[in-house]
């Protein structure tokens, strides 16, 4: 296969280029690195085509897209924070970047594009887990963003004749995480502290839930999107289908390292959504996905791989 990831120097990116060049795939990337970072990128250097510049570069993504048969779109400002200061230019990122990447897909006959989406259009859920079919409110522009790609997405690849799938990301982890990033996530920022014996700030009272995947179930999930005979049109989630507390995460850590800190007790933080669980049966019907790596593994993996890279 002959592919293309957008956004391949991220965590997320980096990884899928893995998964498909160790499968035999031919693979090119476009990143701008305004997230990504590069040398993420420099054991496969010679493995893979690299456009440096952004999705909203018509050059650049010409480029990128040319000769490829599926495009897997993982690029996108990733920060709630950001696009609550900058909205205008989240949407052009994460909305009118998709609707050019899937126009230049079509322009060059590409068969397939699979989306990185994401839980937040759930917004605080109605009820848990949430599936598919479920009301969406997004809670920051960041969301509304992804539910407003999903919808163009869908709707232009019918009419432009591209299989569309969408995969809604619930809480990614995994080896390669940058705890300093403005856009680091929990898991990688509490084991950092934890094998520095520091103690971590838990906001509110511990009890706030999310559903944590491992980076390669969700790499796992991108390839059967991928696959021929999948099926178009498709919107599901991807996740463990389980939920843990941040304490439990806590003492997953821990137990991990090798090392038992308390945490620090701060004030809930405003917008936090109390819990997050994903049904994943319809991923596993149409799909056939199933998650391979346990949440206990991947937290251990990725403590490992922590321990073992250079700190700053």
């Amino acid at each position: 296969m002959r592919a293309l990831v957008t956004g391949g120097a991220g965590f997320i990116g980096h990884h899928l280029v893995l998964g498909l060049l160790d499968r035999g795939d031919q693979v090119t990337v476009i990143d701008d690195f305004s997230s990504g970072i590069r040398t993420r990128l420099d054991p496969v250097l010679d493995r893979i085509t690299l456009v440096e510049g952004s999705i909203l570069d018509p050059v650049a993504l010409d480029r990128a897209v040319a000769g490829v048969e599926v495009v897997f779109h993982e690029a996108a400002l990733p920060s709630v924070v950001q696009s609550l200061t900058n909205p205008s230019m989240t949407n052009q990122v994460n909305v009118g970047g998709s609707i050019e990447v899937l126009r230049c897909a079509a322009a060059h006959g590409v068969g397939r594009l699979v989306f990185a989406g994401s839980c937040a259009v759930y917004g605080n859920p109605v009820h848990m887990p949430s599936i598919e079919g479920d009301p969406t409110q997004p809670t920051s522009p960041y969301g509304v963003s992804k539910l407003a790609a999903e919808h163009y997405l869908h709707v232009l690849g019918r009419h432009l004749g591209i299989d569309t799938v969408v995969l809604r990301y619930f809480n990614v982890f995994g080896p390669g995480q940058d705890p300093a990033s403005e856009y680091a996530a929990v898991v990688p920022r509490f084991a950092t502290q934890v094998l520095r014996g520091e103690r971590p700030t838990i906001n509110g009272t511990g009890e706030i839930s999310r559903d944590f995947v491992f980076v390669a179930n969700v790499v796992a999930a991108n390839l059967l999107a991928a696959k021929p005979g999948a099926p178009s049109g498709l919107t599901c989630n991807v996740a463990s289908g389980s939920h843990r507390t941040l304490l439990e995460l806590l003492d997953t850590i821990c137990d991990a390292a090798g090392r038992k800190v308390e945490p620090i007790v701060g004030p809930p933080r405003a917008g936090d959504i109390r819990d997050s669980r994903a049904d994943i049966g319809l991923a596993r019907q149409a799909l056939g996905y199933e998650p391979s790596v346990s949440f206990e593994d991947g937290i251990a993996r990725t403590v490992d791989w922590l321990r073992a890279a250079p700190q700053s």
